[in-house]
């Protein structure tokens, strides 16, 4: 990152003397710009940026701003970069002897000078055949060069008309990638197929390509990609589907154009089956297949009878140990093909878990045990003193394939299936799990079905509990920590709208520390997390301590309270990575936001910095679990900052302590089951540092935004 400037747009003009870092993927690159006329310290500046086929002794015109770096001091940002042809004999050498062109080494590139001189550049593009003239060349590697130069020719055409068009340098790069000489046509042609293709591009940015290549606004292409776009933007929000008259409404808003005009469009994605029309009722594809899939496959199980147990299943000294209400779910679970357990925390969903592990165990029943992340996992592996898996490794996921091993046809081999955190599942990933259960296998979904729902389409827990067609064993008698428990028992009273019981006692587990400015509340936060409880209570403040808020922006959101946090924590004293808006440093508590089944870690995956590489751009991070793995330049995007977190992303985890501030800032997100879900977060203790007015307000929105799902009338129907 770039600091300490404000970012006025230069032009330099001169020739790259080194280059310093190329990562070929994302066309990133540092290299030292020899520039024209330039005297003292700008004379060969360091330039940084995306910047494609960049090679020593090549002349560029390049724009950007200055800026300083945390460690190298002055370096120039490029923006955009356009080469410029050498004008002598001894730079056109030099340009062709740099490993540019494929065929053209330092040798032959004094032969060919030798020959052509300053019209060097000129021969190779409008007349290559001469080439053959150059002694100790020969035709077949004349052939070559013509072939490479023509290909780096495309490239730089390509990279101007993009740019042209108002396509950034970094887009450029990835658009010449993709496809390279088809790079011009296919932006011309079909800009649209760019967003459903190209990382980074979204319907907004496609659609301004659209019309600057000149694509009417109410051609078919924009209004069919317009469509698409808001239905994959309602998945996001949690809904499978949408119904015919708001598809309709939102698309000619988003397009600016007559709703009139869309029912073509609707029509011919319906016909090449990229949607699906059911009863007014318009889904993606893979979203309808989904839902479809598990409702047939809960049908499917049902309908499968039970097979008996040994009679002495409820014998065991386990048993004498549950509570009635405890025994009654056990009882129930040994008698139903599936079954839903829920409760809130405290109730015991994880000793009735692991006692009905026991109990199937007991009648020699193969039991598969998973959840949703590898965090939540973890847990049950701990709690239940078994193996646990991930859906993701339990099915076998094969990322070259994009598919599950376990499947219909090759499904598992198992008699018991527990599913633990069930209401983090999607559609997508429920069609998968249940899809890979055979008929013979019991099924048991764990969760609580008043947290927040799942991050991806859907509201599968719930739905399936709603409609009435399985079995639910519910737990509400609060046994976890004792009946004293401050967390357990004021999440209950949160979820039944009422306020939290706090006392603020000294050996307490539920704080409210009151305070109405935003600002304030950060550095509470800071201080709480830095000092005052690793003071007190001895708490590491990286280990234990889990800060967690509803919202990324503002002082109390997650990336303003993972800057403070940072450099109260890990202040910058040695080496240090910069990406986007954040800085990576030794220590640094880090998350991982995306799958990487290459390095064996997945999304939501929590970490420690151990080590950074500035000069070639290298970090290593110690995931828990013991897993260690390094990251690129281009790998660093798979990681962020996690002294603080948002709410959504810790689903499925529990923490020694939770640090929740809660402000006005955040009104928006305020919600019952918002602030449910973050208590319950908290395994020892829990506290809540913001406005009164805030915690109100979240106590008492129970207005859950509806998902539009056909689930429970599909298991039903």
């Amino acid at each position: 990152m770039l600091k300490g400037e404000r970012a006025l747009k230069v032009t330099l003009r001169g020739q790259i003397e080194r280059i310093t870092y190329h990562n070929p993927e994302n066309g990133y690159t540092i290299a030292c710009l020899r520039v024209e006329g330039a005297v003292g310290a700008e004379r060969e500046p360091t330039i940084v940026g995306a910047i494609p086929s960049l090679a020593v002794g090549e002349n560029v015109e390049v724009q950007g701003s200055w800026g300083n770096h945390p460690k190298y001091g002055r370096q120039f940002s490029v923006e955009s970069c356009r080469q410029v042809p050498p004008a002598t004999p001894e730079g056109i050498q030099r340009y062709l002897g740099s490993g540019l062109i494929k065929g053209i080494g330092p040798i032959s590139a004094k032969r060919i000078v030798e020959q052509f001189g300053t019209a060097t550049l000129e021969v190779i593009e409008k007349d290559p055949q001469r080439l053959r003239q150059v002694p100790g060349l020969g035709r077949k590697k004349a052939d070559l060069i013509v072939l490479a130069w023509a290909e780096e020719r495309d490239v730089r055409d390509a990279m101007i008309f993009l740019q042209g068009h108002g396509i950034g340098q970094a887009l450029a790069v990835k658009l010449v990638k993709k496809y390279a000489g088809r790079t011009v046509q296919t932006v011309q042609e079909h800009p649209f197929q760019l967003e459903q293709e190209v990382r980074g591009i979204g319907f907004v940015t496609a659609d301004r390509i659209a019309a600057s290549v000149g694509i009417a606004k109410e051609a078919p292409q924009r209004l069919e990609a317009g469509i698409r776009y808001l239905l994959d933007q309602s998945s996001g929000d949690g809904h499978v589907f949408l119904p015919a008259a708001d598809l309709i409404d939102g698309a000619g808003q988003l397009l600016g154009v007559d709703p009139q005009l869309l029912s073509p469009a609707l029509e011919a994605l319906t016909r090449r089956e990229e949607l699906v029309l059911e009863e007014s009722r318009y889904f993606l594809p893979w979203l309808y297949r989904s839902e479809v899939g598990i409702a047939q496959s809960i049908q499917r199980i049902l309908r499968t009878p039970a097979r008996p147990l040994s009679s002495d299943r409820l014998a065991s000294p386990g048993i004498a140990l549950l509570s009635d209400e405890q025994r009654t779910a056990v009882a129930a679970v040994m008698d139903q093909q599936v079954l839903v357990l829920t409760g809130g925390p405290g109730t015991g969903k994880t000793t009735v878990t692991r006692e009905i592990v026991h109990q199937f165990e007991q009648s020699e029943r193969k039991v598969s045990l998973c959840s949703p992340t590898g965090r939540a996992a973890k847990r049950l592996a701990e709690a239940s003193g078994r193996e646990a898996k991930t859906i993701h490794r339990l099915l076998e996921f094969q990322p070259a394939e994009g598919r599950f091993r376990k499947q219909r046809r090759n499904p598992l081999d198992t008699d018991v299936v527990i599913v633990d955190e069930a209401s983090m599942i999607d559609v997508s990933l429920m069609n998968a799990l249940l899809n890979a259960i055979p008929s013979k296998a019991r099924l048991i979904l764990v969760g609580d079905a008043d947290q927040l729902p799942s991050v991806g389409p859907g509201n599968v827990m719930r739905d399936i509990i709603e409609s009435d067609a399985v079995p639910v064993a519910r737990l509400q008698e609060i046994h976890r920590q004792g009946p004293d428990s401050q967390i357990a028992l004021s999440a209950h009273r949160i979820i039944n709208g009422q306020w939290p019981l706090v006392e603020n006692q000294p050996e307490g587990d539920f704080f409210v520390v009151e305070e109405e400015d935003p600002v304030a509340i950060a550095q509470l936060v800071e201080d709480l997390c830095a000092r005052r409880l690793p003071e007190k209570r001895g708490y590491d403040p990286i280990r234990d301590i889990q800060v967690l808020t509803p919202m990324y922006r503002g002082e109390t959101g997650a990336l303003s309270l993972n800057k403070r946090l940072q450099e109260r924590l890990t202040p910058r004293t040695g080496n240090t990575i910069a990406h986007g808006d954040q800085e990576l440093r030794v220590g640094d508590k880090v998350l991982q936001v995306r799958n990487n089944y290459d390095k064996g870690v997945f999304n939501g995956d929590l970490g420690r910095v151990t080590s950074v590489d500035a000069e070639n751009e290298l970090l290593e991070v110690d995931f828990d679990g013991g897993i260690r793995c390094q990251y690129d330049r281009a790998q660093i995007d798979e990681l962020i900052l996690a002294y603080a977190m948002s709410i959504h992303r810790s689903q499925g985890s529990e923490f020694p302590v939770v640090i929740l501030p809660l402000s006005t800032q955040h009104y928006v997100m305020l919600q019952r089951n918002l602030l449910y879900t973050a208590v319950t977060r908290a395994k020892v203790l829990l506290v809540l540092v913001g406005s009164r007015r805030a915690i109100s307000r979240a106590i008492d929105n129970d207005d859950v935004s509806d998902r539009f799902t056909a689930l429970k009338d599909r298991i039903r129907g």
